[in-house]
């Protein structure tokens, strides 16, 4: 009885090794996008030099200044819409950062350089006691 418990713990001992030794952790996703709060959104749409835009479905609220509304999934089939230059300023939210992170991530494969976007999206944004407007669907 003792043999067959000693074989067992060494086979599970040699079989999971391997694993316990060598650190395979998940290599670090690169977002290349800068992660912005609401303080620093409200302080630049003081002096309002990008292109804002509301990625949130359905919609729920935008942000004053909001200048387009594309679905976060849809994001490469609207590039008419989106600034020309690569390099151009472009803020991304939606309602809790969620759909907003991953059309970041969109632009930024699609060779924009200068994509913020903001964490915690539109709820971090009433939280820091800011307001949203809130229009009428039809």
């Amino acid at each position: 009885m003792i043999k067959r418990i000693l074989a067992l713990f060494f086979l599970g001992f040699f079989a999971f090794a391997p694993f316990a030794w060598s650190k395979q952790e998940e290599p670090e996703k690169r977002k290349d996008y800068i992660d912005i709060n609401p303080q620093e959104l409200y302080q630049m749409l003081k002096k309002k030099d990008f292109t804002l835009i509301n990625t949130h479905i359905p919609y729920a609220g935008e942000i004053h200044q909001t200048d387009l509304f594309v679905p976060f999934n849809e994001i490469e089939k609207h590039i008419d819409k989106l600034p020309k230059e690569k390099d151009a300023k472009i803020v991304i939210y939606c309602r809790s950062g969620r759909m907003s992170s991953i059309a970041s991530a969109a632009l930024v494969e699609m060779g924009y350089k200068n994509v913020l976007h903001l964490k915690g999206g539109m709820k971090a944004w009433v939280k820091a006691g800011y307001m949203l407007i809130k229009k009428k669907q039809k």
